[in-house]
């Protein structure tokens, strides 16, 4: 949480310009510690504020003629709950130029969108498995009747029904390895160059803004495990999608 100060204001029965800056700092200061809950409130100095902004603008920049707001940093106790519109109330009244920043807007919208983000995610997912399962089931049924005369044969000669559905099952279980194994690699391949790139632009302010909006972009080594584990779900859904398809249409035919 923080608290903004700027000397300047709109307010015209208060004036910006005649206003002695440090003293509406320590005054919104001593306003905000003597709230309950509060742990702990630190200023920040005209260079911290100003140090700020060189991400931005540059250093060897002269602020002197413009408004920079003196930021004050309030932490909340532990298991606290601060009445923060009151204080927000406290300092409009006594501190003019003062706004209460609690970031929890902020905050409630990342989560939001976080959330947003792992639900399409997951519905992806989902939908990715019920397509792969539709797609075996077309294609097991596409090879088989393809291969109608050597299944009938295989029937004629005495041939169980688990004999030809493991054919067709080790057949789509190396194409379901293959085709997991290319999407797996490719997606393996994008987060290595995605983390790489981060770390090529860390430290400046547009790689500090985009890690603090999405993240590092690496995944770790639990996350290529997970990459590495999804292929092999992938396969082993394709070859007993295939197995049961093919053991449904022989049971048919018999």
């Amino acid at each position: 949480m923080a608290v903004g100060y700027c000397a300047r204001s709109h307010d015209p029965d208060h004036p910006g310009p005649g206003r002695d800056v440090d003293a509406g700092v320590d005054k919104a200061v001593a306003v905000t510690r003597a709230v309950a809950g509060i742990a702990d409130v630190r200023p920040y100095s005209k260079e911290e504020s100003a140090a700020l902004l060189e991400p931005w603008l540059g250093g060897g920049l002269s602020l002197n003629e413009l408004p920079v707001p003196r930021l004050i940093v309030v932490k909340i106790a532990a298991n606290a709950a601060p009445d923060l519109a009151q204080l927000r109330r406290t300092l409009a009244d006594q501190v003019p130029g003062a706004i209460l920043d609690d970031h929890r807007g902020w905050i409630e919208r990342m989560r939001a969108m976080a959330g947003t983000a792992v639900a399409v995610g997951i519905f992806i997912l989902i939908l990715m498995f019920a397509a792969t399962i539709l797609s075996v089931t077309f294609a097991t049924r596409g090879a088989m009747a393809t291969n109608k005369a050597v299944i009938e044969v295989l029937h004629f000669v005495g041939a169980k029904n688990g004999f030809i559905a493991r054919n067709f099952q080790h057949h789509f279980l190396f194409l379901g390895l293959q085709g997991g194994a290319i999407g797996g690699g490719a997606a393996i391949v994008l987060f290595a160059l995605a983390g790489l790139i981060s770390r090529w632009f860390a430290g400046t302010a547009g790689g500090d803004q985009t890690a603090a909006l999405f993240g590092s972009f690496s995944i770790g080594l639990a996350g290529y495990i997970a990459v590495l584990c999804q292929v092999v779900l992938i396969a082993v859904v394709t070859a007993l999608t295939s197995r049961h398809t093919v053991n449904r249409t022989l049971e048919a035919i018999d």
